[in-house]
């Protein structure tokens, strides 16, 4: 291990088919500059070699492996949180790596005198592509850094440490949720009045995906999580509206301001990802930047219509689960069943 001083986080992990990606992860936590008190890995039930290649770690990381076949992630998180010990807990996720700085940086807001420290630190996470695809991608879904407004930002649970304090008191993970289940997670403490602190040096490195088709799969299921926990209407009926009305009406009227005015507005929708890549230019070939251009648009389309697929299936869900009359109604509350049988390695 790098880091030689120790600090009072738990940092846990869910992973499931993740034999690729763990020794990455694994590597970036062994070479932080501080390290964690205890590290909790929740395996969901991996069919591949997860298992066996988290092992070997428990001679080089304070690791504590769980094995809880047939948990989601947060089930998974829940448990974890269950286990620590730590007062602080910090949350991760496979397929990522950790800046060397990440946890001292997700952590020191917590060795500020009590008045001054918050309850949660919200770490920012960047793309780290291996691809020209894999770049694109980046360009058009991850947001770079300066875009975030600190007061309304919600942070991903691949880089976020909060007290654990919060979950004690009932704050958890929701179980009935398979993705988006970190916003359900974020909205909870906001609830609770918790205070949030925005750390952008806390930087977790997340690598889009490769393809077209698990970009569409990806995508898909985010607004499927929308659906079912309610989140997000207004935006998801303006995409609905744009497509299946606005464009349309276009089309078929063919008059040269209503085209100006789409065009105009298609400019609007893509300005932040023409930004990201330009920032990007020196990485690039010349030829690969104009490839880039001219492929955002379609990546945002093929988004697009993955979350119109998917939202509508996720609204079923919950109208199947809570009735019309709780669908447009808040978020549920359902208790944690993150117990189980558990096999600690």
């Amino acid at each position: 291990m790098v880091g030689t001083e120790s600090r009072p986080v738990s940092l846990i992990v869910t992973v499931k088919n993740e034999e690729d990606t763990l020794p990455g992860l694994f590597e970036s936590i062994a070479a932080q500059t501080v390290q964690p008190r205890e590290v909790i890995l929740v395996d969901g039930g991996s069919t591949d070699r997860t298992l066996d290649v988290a092992r070997p770690w428990r001679k080089r990381l304070p690791l504590t492996i769980i094995s809880a076949p047939a948990t989601n992630i947060s089930a998974g998180r829940n448990l974890a949180l269950s286990r620590a010990t730590a007062p602080i807990i910090a949350v991760t996720d496979a397929g990522t790596t950790l800046d060397c700085h990440w946890l001292d940086e997700i952590s020191q807001p917590f060795l500020r005198p009590n008045s001054l420290q918050p309850d949660v630190v919200c770490g920012f996470f960047a793309a780290h592509p291996t691809s020209r695809f894999e770049t694109f991608l980046g360009a058009t879904t991850l947001p770079d850094v300066h875009e975030i407004r600190p007061a309304r930002f919600l942070p991903s649970s691949r880089s976020i440490a909060f007290r654990r304090s919060l979950f004690e008191s009932g704050i958890t993970y929701p179980e009935w949720l398979d993705y988006c289940e970190d916003l359900i997670f974020d909205l909870r403490l906001k609830r609770a009045k918790a205070r949030f602190e925005f750390r952008p040096a806390a930087v977790v490195g997340f690598r889009p995906r490769s393809t077209l088709s698990a970009y569409g799969k990806q995508y898909y299921r985010y607004a499927r999580g929308d659906g079912k926990a309610g989140l997000f209407a207004r935006r998801h009926a303006v995409r609905y509206a744009t497509y299946f009305v606005g464009v349309p009406l276009v089309l078929w009227r063919r008059d040269r301001y209503a085209a100006l005015a789409t065009g105009a507005g298609a400019v609007f929708y893509l300005r932040h990802p023409v930004k990201r890549l330009m920032r990007r230019r020196r990485d690039l070939a010349r030829r690969d930047l104009v490839l880039g251009l001219l492929t955002l648009p379609f990546l945002r389309l093929a988004g697009d219509l993955a979350k119109m697929v998917g939202y509508p299936i996720g609204l079923v869900w919950r109208w199947q689960r809570y009735g019309v009359r709780r669908t447009w109604r808040g978020i549920p509350e359902e208790p944690s069943t993150a117990r189980g049988v558990i096999l600690e390695e």
